[in-house]
């Protein structure tokens, strides 16, 4: 019998081991270019204390026991290839040891985790958020392709026993451009059969074409444990807020976006899953907040209806950010100015760190700390209410 998956319910740990630029609040640039920028000031020793550093304090076992009290049962957790790969073919156990991390304070708090590659080797996009600085090589590297079949291989026959694993997540938004989706086609094809033949357990997630909005030519894929994921930020210029002054319900980008548009956009998704027998996983939707004055709790709670009703799971983008005027953020932000934020400019958010690394690298640590985050109220108790659903 195929799983069901609709009690899906949970949010993402963004910037933990994937660090991204505006949820760190500053400039979207590929993770790569700011650590090669943090290299030519302070070294690659220096560089790995960094690195050990935030990881260590940007996400602990209390967020995973914070993110269960809201009654979640499911973390999605992106993480960076490089995280897990050194070099070509060779594994870093340092970089393992905060997937058992997660895998492991999940379990005890009863949770699940949804393993993501957010960056694949090559970048599976050309977006920061993919560790790409401009290209998206994956689609005409062979050798990056490879590196990545072995990498899940490794990932499967590593987490296939373990109790707090939901699934995995091979890809996220890839972005084929004027390439033809057979080449994704043929490239999870691949992907399954290695890791099936390790773990016939777990569920696969996979993503489609545009940054996982397009799924239909997934359909010859699906079979036990395989649900499709897709990710739903519409109308994108209200839910990042590119076009100031939105409110929903509204008029946004001269169409009228109300309770019926959001159920009419996600309507196909669950008339493709019905025809085709597949599980339905949102795995990332969120809103940027602007004090909740333009509609932002009515879009959500209008996300989350046709959610439940169509029975699709969930996981909400993300769970903690630098408070900021674009981009869906936090359900806790940092709402200060401190000098590591630095709104004002002209270096701001993690540019700071490259100024005041070096002496205040103790206050840093304790500014990445949870505790210095203020929860959103609103968006919490409204996640709660359908996570009890």
């Amino acid at each position: 019998m195929k799983p069901d998956k609709k009690n899906i319910k949970g949010v993402n740990l963004g910037s933990w081991l994937l660090m991204e630029g505006y949820i760190l609040g500053g400039p979207n640039i590929a993770e790569t270019a700011f650590k090669r920028r943090f290299i030519d000031k302070y070294g690659k020793g220096e560089l790995q204390k960094f690195e050990t550093l935030f990881r260590d304090n940007f996400i602990k076992e209390d967020d995973f026991k914070q993110i269960a009290s809201l009654g979640a049962n499911t973390v999605r957790v992106p993480f960076n290839y490089r995280l897990l790969e050194t070099k070509p073919y060779t594994y870093c156990s340092a970089g393992f040891s905060y997937l058992d991390k997660a895998l492991q304070w999940a379990h005890k708090h009863g949770l699940r985790v949804i393993l993501d590659l957010h960056a694949a080797c090559g970048s599976q996009n050309c977006d920061w958020h993919a560790d790409s600085t401009g290209s998206a090589e994956l689609w005409r590297s062979r050798a990056c392709q490879e590196r990545t079949y072995a990498l899940w291989e490794v990932i499967a026959d590593r987490y296939k026993d373990s109790p707090g694993l939901e699934g995995y997540d091979f890809l996220n938004e890839p972005v084929l451009g004027k390439l033809s989706t057979n080449i994704l086609k043929k490239f999870y094809k691949t992907l399954i059969k290695s890791v099936k033949a390790v773990d016939k357990t777990h569920t696969i997630f996979l993503e489609g074409d545009v940054w996982s909005q397009r799924i239909g030519f997934l359909r010859d894929l699906i079979d036990d444990n395989i649900s499709l994921s897709i990710h739903t930020y519409q109308p994108l210029n209200f839910t990042f807020n590119f076009s100031r002054f939105s409110s929903f319900p509204g008029t946004i980008d001269k169409i009228r976006w109300d309770k019926k548009r959001i159920y009419d956009y996600i309507k196909p998704y669950y008339e493709f899953s019905k025809k085709n027998n597949v599980d339905i996983f949102v795995g990332e939707f969120g809103i940027n907040w602007r004090g909740g004055f333009w509609g932002e709790q009515k879009w959500l709670e209008c996300m989350l209806n046709a959610f439940t009703d169509f029975g699709f799971g969930y996981t909400y983008w993300t769970y903690k950010a630098m408070a900021n005027s674009l981009f869906p953020d936090g359900l806790y932000q940092y709402l200060e100015n401190s000098r590591y934020i630095n709104r004002q400019g002209p270096a701001r958010g993690w540019e700071t760190y490259l100024e005041f690394w070096k002496n205040e690298k103790g206050l840093i640590r304790q500014f990445w700390h949870s505790k210095n985050f203020t929860e959103n109220k609103i968006l919490t108790k409204a996640l709660g209410r359908f996570f009890s659903k």
